[in-house]
């Protein structure tokens, strides 16, 4: 919510003058036809000023997604998350005060936006983490895919409310969502719990959890008299751990965890592209279709309606399949053509244009939505790690942070190209979309391992002349 306001209001700070009434006090010139426009975002060079104040967001939200993960891990997750939110709302908040402190130099936009890129990159990794301690693998995907719904919600919100004010005092498109970005983080300080075990619930089972019942059959609690108290007896030694935690992981030892670079180098691609509608989408639309600020605005969440829809669906697919990659890669497929046919016929009637928004939004997001949320926890979580959750927040914030580095070139890259033709914009995000597809081939990590599960969990338990079994406690 406090991302999305800096696309609605781009269309804002750089318009067409001469549709415009002047205002009595005005004092530009007679001949200035940008007296409408926000200096320093009224010269002709424009698009390349506002991707930069996009860069500067992307880049330190990228750069300190890397560190922001190792802190994550070591630091309790409610008071870094809610500080994180609090410090977000300031800075969203000083981007529309600039408009009423009548603020016109380029380095005060770009100097707010690094420091808010770097203090949201606390929220990714420590709300998959609290997610992921929650829930186990079984109906991971289903449960983050609605659960991730709240990003497209998120940007809606953003381009509704500030759509409000974008054409009058654009200054509170911002305030607005600073102001109830903080108040949440407060929330979330009084009422977040991090551990199922904190409020006496049974924790989720990760991969670690199996593995030791397959490594030591003979335990008295693993006897097939023993599967109705398994949860309970999960709970306890969970709580009778709790003062033995393990290390955190270090940086290279995620990297080292099946699939981690190659689902990171996956997801720069699919950020790339998502991020590019992100930023560039209402602005787009106001371009070819000649809609005004706020028409474009309300015409864009559009896409995130459909973002919404695949998440869900790529969860739940995913879920069905026990394929991660390969449900990633058949959506990354589709969206191509998608894409390319949104540029050519989406903008021939608001019919067509709302279809191909949201199938679009579909394609392109519930990738981008299944590697950040199920995939990153399934990572966090992997066997190799022996059961060992501390490594959930590292692994995310790898994934996470790789992929903001695609955020942070689409964009960019957008404004570079854009002043050649949109076509080209739209030949980027489809090259983009093929990579990530290209990347994205691999056999989904951990796959033989469920398989494996399923396998041992299907043996017949024999008993010989239904006798006892050894050791058991009856």
């Amino acid at each position: 919510m406090s991302r999305k306001p800096i696309s609605i209001v781009k269309s804002r700070l750089h318009q067409n003058c001469s549709e415009l009434v002047r205002p009595d006090n005005d004092t530009h010139d007679l001949n200035d036809t940008t007296w409408c426009s926000w200096s320093p975002f009224d010269k002709d060079d424009y698009k390349e000023l506002l991707g930069a104040v996009d860069n500067a967001f992307l880049v330190a939200y990228a750069i300190g997604m890397f560190i922001s993960g190792i802190f994550g891990e070591r630091l309790p997750l409610r008071y870094y998350l809610s500080a994180g939110m609090v410090l977000s709302g300031l800075f969203t908040s000083l981007l529309g005060l600039g408009y009423f402190w009548n603020i016109h130099v380029l380095w005060y936009f770009v100097l707010i936006q690094i420091c808010n890129g770097l203090v949201q990159t606390t929220g990714w990794p420590s709300v998959v983490t609290c997610v992921g301690n929650w829930f186990g693998k079984g109906k991971r995907g289903f449960i983050m895919g609605i659960w991730n719904s709240h990003t497209s919600v998120g940007n809606i919100l953003g381009s509704l409310i500030a759509g409000v004010w974008v054409n009058q005092q654009w200054g509170l498109s911002f305030i607005v969502p600073g102001i109830i970005t903080a108040v949440m983080g407060i929330i979330t300080f009084l009422f977040l719990i991090e551990y199922p075990e904190d409020v006496d619930c049974t924790p989720p089972q990760h991969h670690g959890d199996l593995e030791k019942e397959r490594d030591n059959p003979e335990d008295p609690a693993n006897g097939p008299y023993s599967h109705r108290d398994s949860n309970v007896d999960i709970a306890v030694s969970s709580s009778k751990e709790q003062g033995s935690e393990p290390a955190a992981i270090s940086f290279l030892g995620a990297l080292k965890i099946p699939g981690v670079i190659e689902f990171s180098l996956c997801l720069l691609f699919a950020k790339l592209v998502s991020y590019t509608f992100l930023y560039w989408l209402p602005l787009y639309i106001s371009n070819v279709a000649h809609f005004t600020a706020k028409e474009a605005g309300d015409l864009s969440t559009l896409f995130d309606v459909g973002g919404i829809i695949g998440g869900i669906v790529a969860g739940l697919i995913s879920d069905y399949t026990n394929g991660r990659a390969t449900t990633c890669c058949i959506m990354l497929i589709l969206a191509a053509p998608m894409m390319f046919l949104y540029n050519y016929v989406g903008q021939n009637g608001i019919a067509s244009s709302i279809v191909m928004l949201i199938i679009c939004g579909v394609l392109v997001n519930g990738p981008y939505a299944l590697i950040t949320t199920a995939v990153s926890a399934d990572l966090g979580t992997h066997e190799s790690l022996k059961g060992n959750a501390k490594a959930l927040s590292t692994v995310t914030a790898i994934i996470d942070g790789t992929g903001s580095i695609g955020a942070a070139l689409g964009p960019l890259l957008a404004g570079l190209i854009s002043p050649t033709g949109w076509n080209n914009v739209f030949y980027m995000l489809i090259s983009a979309d093929i990579l990530a597809c290209l990347v994205g081939v691999q056999r989904d990590p951990g796959l033989e391992d469920v398989s494996e599960q399923k396998q041992w969990r299907r043996k017949p338990v024999r008993f010989p002349d239904l006798q006892t079994p050894p050791h058991h406690p009856l």
